[in-house]
């Protein structure tokens, strides 16, 4: 039994990952976009939008150039799974997006 067990969690566990691959937001398409909660068929379009003028470089390139990605909904959409460039949103990039607006 045990030996069953271990296998099912193992299981679990893979399927559990694969649940919540990250989604980049440079490389979705507004369907994978919108499979993140938060994220209507506007806010996709607008994403897909602005990435035709470049690959958004990070999450501050992507709230600067994106209307109605601010901080809060950039929390949102990163902790839903979204990446930028294949990273989460972090306190550093809060804090580097808002140094940058002051400007």
């Amino acid at each position: 039994m045990t030996v069953v067990k271990t296998i099912l969690a193992i299981a679990i566990a893979l399927f559990s990952a694969l649940a919540f691959a990250a989604t980049d937001v440079n490389k979705a398409t507004q369907a994978e976009l919108e499979s993140i909660k938060g994220i209507g068929p506007s806010m996709s379009a607008r994403i897909v939008e602005a990435r035709k003028s470049g690959a958004f470089k990070d999450w501050t390139d992507l709230q600067t150039r994106v209307k109605g990605v601010g901080a809060g909904n950039a929390a949102k959409f990163s902790a839903e799974g979204l990446t930028v460039n294949g990273a989460a949103l972090t306190a550093t990039t809060v804090a580097a997006t808002a140094a940058t607006k002051k400007k």
